[in-house]
């Protein structure tokens, strides 16, 4: 393959101070989270706020699970925008494509690890899958098709993206060489290579689109087909998971943009793409929450005594400040993109703010369709309980979210974080 660049785009493999400090601090919470891992491997999970329902007034699932559904959740967007790229060819959305394979891929082992924290000891859980799974349950499409099926095919994806910028950059003497020639894996950058990659990728976004949806609605599965859980048990659970996690992915994906524009001084992440994210985020908080409305007026009109009392703890019980700061940080992004609409202004600011909030109404969310129907949506004749999240809990949290922004960072230093353009002009 011919050189078609001189030196590595994006400061790629040039020192970077700024990288370094940041990686440090990033690093510091990963080794704290770590730290608080080994402490609850050593010790069982007594040192987690984690209890058994009933008998122990408190919660088995948590902060953990909470940030598993966000993880997950987060990279629906990632993957549904790089597919919906490839399938309907939008243009304008083809710099961040990349972002937001990447976003998949990271966010989707995170989750896997936060899997692995809840569980205590994660090699016996694995071995209890293996030996006890049973097909038709929720809880094994969710480790089977959300965590194995699904990142094998985002990856794949990421990989086949990837290829002809990393026979572009093998053309260019840099410490990354080998690894660039690596990566390439034989790549020509052809005619008739390009047509078999652009196929290949059309019919790998034909196959994840389903997925994506089948893999989302089955999580929310795991909850809305509990029907001794009031509370969870809910038809709008499975859309409400795929709609959520789509507002959440998209949010974070502007946010990022935004982030690279910035960093890298790159002139295709124009207004045009942020104008497309903001539409899709738009669009998502409408559906998202009216489905919010439904769900609580159904609540509050029919529901039996087990429900009401888990609605009345989430509304004005001790869950009471969640809830409305979750309600607040959705309102008030849609509030935002109105009025950016209705000026027709194309301001990134606003929604990059906006995107950030949805990140927190989103974990909250998240975490008030966990929590308050273990410790209020019992419905034997036990007390209510509580659950207060401990510092290894909140560490290894905060460490997984660093140590995803450590992955997408090193990336970015590694290799192009925005599909480099061809200088020749020509896609065939």
């Amino acid at each position: 393959m011919a050189q078609y660049i001189e030196q590595l785009p994006y400061e790629i493999g040039r020192p970077a101070r700024t990288w370094r400090s940041r990686a440090g601090v990033l690093g510091a919470f990963v080794a704290v989270g770590l730290v608080a891992y080994i402490l609850e491997l050593t010790e069982g999970m007594g040192t987690t706020g984690l209890r058994n329902i009933g008998p122990m007034g408190g919660a088995t699932w948590g902060l953990y699970i909470t940030f598993v559904i966000y993880f997950v959740g987060t990279s629906f967007a990632g993957i549904s925008v790089a597919a919906l790229v490839r399938l309907f060819n939008i243009k304008a959305l083809e710099p961040i494509t990349r972002t937001a394979e990447l976003l998949t891929v990271v966010t989707l082992m995170l989750a896997a690890m936060a899997i692995a924290a809840d569980l205590g000891n994660p090699v016996r859980g694995i071995l209890n899958l293996l030996i006890y799974a049973r097909p038709q349950s929720p809880f094994f499409g969710t480790f089977t098709l959300v965590i194995s099926g699904y990142l094998f095919a985002s990856s794949v994806y990421l990989y086949l993206e990837m290829r002809r910028d990393a026979a572009i950059c093998a053309g260019t003497p840099s410490k990354y060489q080998k690894l660039y020639r690596w990566l390439a894996a034989g790549y020509s950058d052809t005619p008739a290579e390009r047509r078999r990659h652009r196929k290949a990728g059309l019919w790998l976004a034909v196959a994840i689109a389903p997925l994506l949806v089948t893999a989302h609605s089955t999580l929310g599965f795991v909850f809305g087909l509990q029907v001794g859980r009031p509370g969870w048990h809910s038809a709008l659970q499975a859309p409400a998971f795929v709609i959520l996690a789509g507002v959440s992915g998209v949010g974070l994906l502007a946010v990022m943009a935004w982030l690279f524009r910035n960093s890298l001084h790159e002139r295709r992440l124009g207004d045009d793409v942020f104008g497309w994210l903001r539409n899709i985020l738009g669009a998502l908080l409408l559906i998202y929450l009216y489905f919010w409305v439904v769900d609580l007026v159904t609540a509050l009109y029919q529901g039996d005594r087990a429900e009401l009392t888990v609605t009345r703890a989430v509304l004005v019980g001790p869950y009471a400040w969640i809830y409305w700061a979750s309600a607040a940080c959705l309102i008030i992004p849609m509030l935002i993109i109105i009025v950016q609409k209705a000026k027709r202004s194309t301001a990134v600011a606003p929604l990059v703010v906006a995107g950030a909030m949805v990140q927190f109404a989103a974990i909250g969310k998240r975490f008030l369709i966990v929590v308050p129907s273990q410790t209020y949506g019992t419905l034997l004749p036990y007390g209510a309980g509580s659950y207060i999240p401990s510092w290894s809990e909140f560490a290894i949290a905060v460490g997984l979210i660093a140590l995803g922004a450590l992955m997408i960072g090193a990336y970015a230093r590694v290799f192009p974080i925005i599909p480099l353009e061809d200088p020749r002009g020509s896609e065939d």
